[in-house]
């Protein structure tokens, strides 16, 4: 949307691009996490909310990421997690995870989605295998308290090398983090959100339009080179989506999912100069 001219001769990687029109899921294409009994990176969710592989259906030409009040889900009964030093188990939510099969390295990301309007986020975001991570955006679009947050594209990168210094366990956070604003809900309607990844800046968009917030360089995060480890996305990468309860932003209640919560995503298009 933000090139509509190509004037950057941008061709489009039809392996982990979807319109998500064809009735279902093309497998080929994509990984539900959790079939077959596969998780990739032993993600199972978020607790207390944990991944089902009935939460990822295609429905009205969009993919569907669906949160459900479901207590009577097979949840892993030893597995838990702690946030802010509480320990949650997994009860109560289910959720759901989408990855590409295919990886690929730099481009033009391009989603076209409406968020969950439910106290559960609706991600968009990246893995290489053992790097690192770029998450394009955890959105919240159902909030109950933070009205910020309904509007707000939460972008990180994050380092899983256990040899740079900006290791996330070992760092105790992302290696660089930021609130791109939009101007309206993420979950009141579709908007098409783009992501410019190179290797040396990453630049978000929203609707065909620069974020003021949006530039992310190089030069800028490393501190002109002193600091190269800082720079963590020179890496291929798998595309998620998925949703996750996060506790520190507070958790759905059986009210909030009396009717699942939907993230839609109408298409993913994910465009390279090569």
């Amino acid at each position: 949307l933000s090139d509509q001219t190509n004037v950057g001769n941008w061709v489009l990687n039809t392996e982990v691009s979807d319109e998500f029109d064809s009735g279902t899921l093309d497998e080929d294409k994509w990984h539900i996490q959790g079939k077959n009994g596969v998780y990739q990176s032993n993600f199972i969710g978020r607790a207390p909310s944990q991944f089902s592989i009935n939460n990822a259906i295609v429905e009205d030409e969009k993919l569907k990421i669906l949160t459900k009040w479901e207590p009577g889900f097979d949840f892993h009964p030893t597995k838990t997690q702690t946030s802010n030093g509480k320990v949650y188990k997994y009860e109560n939510i289910t959720t759901a995870a989408v990855i590409s099969k295919k990886q690929f390295k730099y481009g033009y990301m391009e989603i076209k989605c409406k968020s969950a309007n439910a106290p559960i986020t609706s991600s968009f975001w990246t893995t290489g295998k053992g790097t690192s991570e770029l998450d394009m955006f955890e959105m919240f679009g159902g909030h109950k308290s933070n009205e910020a947050w309904k509007k707000r594209l939460k972008f990180n990168i994050i380092s899983w090398d256990k040899d740079n210094p900006f290791y996330q366990p070992v760092f105790k956070g992302p290696v660089h983090t930021r609130n791109i604003q939009a101007e309206k809900n993420t979950a009141d309607d579709f908007h098409v959100y783009g992501f410019d990844w190179t290797s040396e800046h990453i630049k978000v968009y929203i609707d065909g339009v620069l974020h003021a917030n949006g530039t992310i360089l190089k030069s800028e995060l490393t501190k002109n080179g002193t600091e190269p480890d800082r720079w963590v996305t020179d890496s291929d990468y798998w595309i998620w989506f998925d949703s996750e309860t996060f506790p520190w932003l507070g958790l759905p209640t059986e009210s909030d999912l009396t009717v699942p919560a939907e993230y839609q995503i109408e298409y993913i298009r994910v465009w390279q100069k090569s």
